[in-house]
């Protein structure tokens, strides 16, 4: 069976005990609203804005300098590493790599970013993805470009 919402009014009365008794209505439980005054200017951002802005902008900072120093790295690694031959050249890069997302962490806490406890994590995190993705992209590319011409087989350029 369907549940129908019960009736906050009182019956309908009759037409003749309507005229002899007022119907007082009960008061509304809805809470007023804020009346808004557009005389008044708009107030300032309150300090907690002002901190979250300045928190995301060097988040923000600290996301794009970890971008181009994926890009940098991953073109470094292409020469650097040309004399390590196999496996080893592989891991080298790999390392290479780390060391230098290590180093994005020790310039990120040299921001001194004001980070709540639940978002210390986030100086390693941010822009994680996009390094490693970068970095290995730009290595790719960087060396196929290198030994295209040397290439026995494949297309030359």
């Amino acid at each position: 069976m369907a549940k129908h919402k019960k009736k906050s009014s009182e019956p309908t009365r009759e037409p003749e005990e309507a005229r002899k008794e007022p119907i007082v209505s009960e008061p509304d439980d809805t809470p007023e609203t804020e009346s808004t005054d557009s005389s008044q200017p708009p107030k300032d951002p309150a300090p907690n804005q002002i901190e979250t802005t300045e928190k995301d902008r060097k988040l923000n900072k600290l996301f794009w300098l970890r971008v181009a120093l994926a890009v940098i790295a991953g073109t470094i690694a292409t020469f650097i590493f040309e004399d390590i031959e196999g496996e080893e050249r592989r891991w080298a890069s790999i390392g290479f790599m780390i060391i230098v997302f290590a180093g994005t962490i020790v310039v990120a806490k040299g921001m001194k970013m004001q980070l709540p406890s639940s978002d210390r994590k986030k100086i390693v995190t941010q822009g994680i993805g996009s390094y490693i993705f970068l970095y290995l992209f730009t290595w790719i590319v960087t060396y196929t470009i290198v030994h295209s011409g040397s290439a026995t087989s494949g297309i030359n350029i």
